[in-house]
């Protein structure tokens, strides 16, 4: 039996916990501003349905993230209604937000197209690829639409979390190496494997330091698109006393032929994780990306139009 204020047996009651107020309550969601431009992936390699299922899930993550947001992908090598070209997707965009104004105006709505770009572009790179971006920037210039152009996903803490994760997945790290266990094939090396040539490997060395202090196990990078470059950081590894490597591509995926991967991981004589693929840090550096370009905060997301 219990008294109104627990029960008999003075088992404590959970109580619910009272609303914080001020600094400590809970930030309201963020939302896209209203006639926002649109956030446009720019997906590079060739098209294929599996391409196609790793960009919509990384807009999915962003869209999660921005409520309302207007996502769309656009792919350097795509030509059709299914894989549509980059300079396809923004000329489209800027159609249907000349549409949406011109409706409102002859519903009788005081309002004006925004002067703002129609469209943030966000290259799905995770490090800089000086051909690739040429390209971005070619189909940008090409379509002559008002588009603003972001940098490359990385360096950045999140890609280094990522990182680990799929060498953990691989068995080839731990998943936590503050837990008391261990890994029978953990790396005591790794190499990360970029695209792009030195300026990808110097910015992939970045977020390499900050796998090291993860894994408290030595990083380099190398370039696959280099020859001789996996092998020559193999080596080093070995010689500085790694007796097991592993190979962790500082990828997303649809930048490189498939099997380039497998082919570094047999040069270098070493097992390999899979690229970064749709990991939810991806969706939600594109989006930062974005909300960077166009200086959008949690307060001024509320409902404020882009002007």
């Amino acid at each position: 039996m219990s008294s109104p204020t627990g029960p008999e047996s003075g088992l404590p009651v959970r109580m619910p916990r009272p609303r914080q107020p001020g600094r400590h309550r809970r930030p309201e969601p963020l939302v896209a501003p209203e006639g926002a431009p649109a956030l446009v992936l720019a997906v590079p390699g060739t098209p294929s349905s599996a391409t196609r299922g790793l960009a919509e899930e990384v807009v999915s993550i962003a869209r999660s993230e921005l409520p309302g947001l207007d996502a769309r992908i656009g792919y350097l090598d795509g030509d059709n209604a299914e894989f549509p070209s980059l300079q396809t997707v923004l000329v489209r965009a800027a159609e249907e937000r000349t549409a949406r104004f011109e409706q409102a105006r002859a519903a009788g709505m005081d309002v004006r197209e925004p002067d703002g770009p129609v469209a943030v572009v966000v290259p799905l790179l995770a490090g800089p690829d000086s051909a690739l971006l040429r390209r971005v920037r070619q189909a940008v210039m090409e379509s002559r639409i008002a588009a603003e152009l972001t940098d490359v996903l990385g360096p950045h803490p999140l890609l280094a979390e990522a990182l680990h994760v799929r060498l953990s997945e691989a068995g080839l790290a731990r998943a936590d190496r503050a837990r008391l266990f261990t890994v029978a094939t953990a790396a005591d090396g790794i190499i990360l494997a970029s695209v792009g040539g030195d300026e990808a490997v110097q910015a992939a060395g970045i977020t390499g330091m900050l796998l090291a202090a993860r894994l408290a196990v030595p990083v380099m990078a190398a370039a696959l698109d280099q020859e001789g470059s996996i092998a020559s950081v193999a080596d080093q590894l070995r010689s500085s006393g790694s007796q097991q490597l592993a190979l962790a591509p500082y990828l997303i995926g649809p930048e490189i032929e498939p099997g380039l991967v497998a082919e570094a991981a047999k040069e270098a004589d070493c097992s390999a994780a899979e690229s970064l693929g749709p990991y939810p840090a991806i969706g939600k550096l594109a989006l930062a990306k974005y909300t960077t370009a166009l200086g959008i905060t949690p307060q001024q997301a509320q409902g404020t139009p882009v002007r």
